[in-house]
């Protein structure tokens, strides 16, 4: 990401500036509290009390950082060393709820941008979690079964000790599915000799799961942007929508963008983009990414009038609608103005920071309505909430109540973020209106706790 960020206005560039000192080779997360600032200008303009409490010094720093070694062995008997990451940001608002990333590109700055996102997207759904993230640069593609296993052993060896159903409550993310969740959580129990059902989430189903959770981030981007339009009395039937990315988050925004009469095209890899012009063959891209643990490019093989595009993003493609939900920065600024130049009329997140500063920038210039990550792909954590919910109450609700319940959430979510904007003088404008209503709830907790 080579773009410059805009200028902040003084009341929060010291806070930044030092956040830069402090953190000199994090650039995901430097974008990501720039980001936070320039939105909360406002609030903290009309909150003079924040300010004098130090709450965005205090805010911007993790309560707490940890960094471990993972070693593990192969299936052949050789022995690799990764490195673990979990950063908790903020509990002012309950446990620390965020999830664990495997990914050659996890670093430290990654989980801590994460991390940061995590505390407003948490406080925006309204329920009493805090924010965290974690993971490794352990890379599970092309691994077997019992590797994975070894690693998560291995990695959960340390972890363990920092968690705990009052205290820090992880769940998957990029690499880390049912699977991974299933051996970590085993793990856990072995070596606490506790079964804490509520310990993770995003469990298997017939063991403490929650129905919807695996659904529930892309289902909650496609009823973000459902509200979105809906403001401007439009709906998603018959439109186009083009979505990044083939895991679970693109898989259940296609699935739900056709329930609600769309046509999604477009779903790609690190490897490229396949466009299906009569709309993605769902059942196809299942078997493909989730059976056969295989590459987009093997779609256009049963499907001969699609086509792939190798080593692009599918954002030169005409469309209504767009849902990045691949991984961060993937949709820039020439992105931006190519889905313009082709009439796009909303652009949901469900990925976390999937658009650079200057294609936000460019999106809201030209009038697109624009749904930020913490606020579009809230669906996910707030589903995980939920579970855990469940696992309290030692609860089982069905899929058609719990997606009830997600949708719910997902209009409050929108309708905060809309109110905030128009409270703040910012009418349309989510990035305001997420990143300030995740932060007032938040400063007034902290304000009330205070100075910890």
């Amino acid at each position: 990401m080579t773009e410059e960020f805009t200028p902040l206005p003084a009341v929060v560039r010291d806070v930044y500036d030092v956040v830069v000192a402090r953190n000199p080779h994090e650039p995901e997360f430097q974008q990501a509290v720039h980001e936070v600032l320039d939105s909360i200008v406002p609030v903290l303009e009309a909150h003079p009390e924040f300010v004098a409490n130090g709450i965005v010094e205090r805010i911007v720093e993790p309560e707490r950082q940890i960094i471990f070694r993972v070693p593990w062995t192969d299936d052949a008997g050789g022995i690799h060393v990764n490195r673990g990451f979990r950063v908790q940001f903020s509990s002012v608002l309950g446990p620390y709820k965020g999830g664990l990333r495997f990914h050659p590109s996890v670093n430290l700055s990654i989980i801590k941008f994460l991390g940061f996102e995590q505390i407003f997207k948490n406080a925006l759904t309204g329920q009493g979690i805090g924010g965290a993230k974690g993971g490794s640069d352990f890379d599970p593609r092309g691994r077997s079964d019992a590797e994975i296993m070894r690693f998560c052993q291995s990695f959960m060896n340390e972890l363990y000790r920092h968690l705990g159903e009052h205290t820090d409550v992880p769940a998957g993310d990029i690499g880390v599915g049912a699977r991974e969740i299933g051996y970590l959580f085993g793990q856990y129990r072995k070596v606490t000799n506790r079964h804490e059902s509520g310990m993770f989430t995003g469990k298997g189903v017939q063991w403490g799961g929650a129905e919807v959770r695996t659904e529930a981030t892309g289902y909650g981007a496609v009823f973000f942007a459902e509200e979105m339009l809906a403001v401007h009395s439009e709906t998603f039937e018959g439109k186009r929508v083009a979505v990044s990315g083939s895991g679970n988050v693109a898989i259940y925004a296609i699935d739900k963008a056709y329930q609600l009469g769309a046509v999604p095209v477009t779903a790609s890899d690190s490897s490229g983009y396949v466009v299906d012009d009569a709309g993605i063959d769902l059942d196809l891209l299942r078997r493909i990414k989730e059976v056969e643990r295989g590459r987009i490019s093997e779609y256009v093989l049963a499907r001969p009038d699609a086509r792939f595009v190798e080593g692009a993003r599918p954002w030169e493609v005409p469309v209504d609608v767009a849902i990045p939900s691949a991984t961060q920065n993937e949709l820039d600024e020439s992105d931006a103005q190519a889905l313009i130049a082709n009439g796009v009329r909303a652009v949901a997140e469900g990925a976390n920071m999937p658009s650079t500063p200057g294609a936000v920038a460019a999106f809201q210039k030209a009038g697109v309505l624009f749904g930020p990550g913490k606020a579009a792909n809230a669906g996910g954590v707030a589903t995980s909430a939920l579970e855990m919910s469940q696992n309290a109450a030692r609860q089982r609700w069905s899929f058609s109540d719990s997606e009830a319940k997600l949708r719910a959430i997902m209009q409050r979510v929108h309708d905060s973020a809309y109110a905030a904007a128009e409270r703040y003088d910012r009418p349309g404008d989510y990035v305001v209106g997420a990143n300030a209503a995740g932060f007032e709830r938040v400063a007034h907790a902290m304000l009330a706790q205070g100075v910890i």
